[in-house]
């Protein structure tokens, strides 16, 4: 599943304006405008890539982290703490781990919550098995999230706040 695909999915899931959508990109640092955010969104065939803006790594972690702004406000440094920005994604960061944690935390939601946004869409996931996705990279009970759990999530997602 591409990054594109993702925000598609996520966009519907959350009933997320073109205007809004723009929003949130500013909110995560990254400035697109609402007709390059219909590019984004666009579906397109392989062989007309003409059309569509490819989303990146770092368009989708600026998104996800303007998401996290736009539904939970913006977090002031504790005293003491040093404002330290986040790092870049490496290219074979796996980006489902990273939507699962973080639309976790944009959403305020709790590991009962996801677990019944896994049963909405029709999987069985147990305690341990979503907390090894929602692990660091490196954890030794750290475990990649493949597509189907993304796309599963996302499905279960569009059920929770679609109906």
């Amino acid at each position: 599943m591409d990054n594109n695909d993702i925000l598609i999915r996520l966009r519907y899931a959350l009933e997320i304006k073109n205007k809004e959508m723009a929003e949130i990109f500013k909110l995560g640092g990254m400035d697109v405008t609402v007709p390059e955010v219909i590019q984004i969104l666009t579906k397109t065939e392989e062989d007309e890539d003409d059309f569509q803006i490819k989303c990146n790594n770092s368009m989708l972690n600026s998104f996800l982290n303007g998401l996290i702004v736009y539904k939970r406000g913006k977090q002031e440094p504790k005293p003491g703490q040093p404002d330290t920005p986040e790092p870049p994604l490496k290219n074979g960061a796996n980006v489902n781990n990273l939507l699962l944690k973080k639309v976790k935390i944009a959403l305020s939601l709790t590991t009962e919550d996801m677990l019944d946004i896994f049963d909405k869409a029709g999987i069985t996931v147990t305690k341990g098995e979503l907390g090894a996705l929602l692990r660091r990279e490196g954890h030794k009970n750290y475990k990649e999230c493949g597509d189907k759990f993304a796309r599963n999530f996302l499905k279960g997602l569009s059920i929770k706040y679609r109906g």
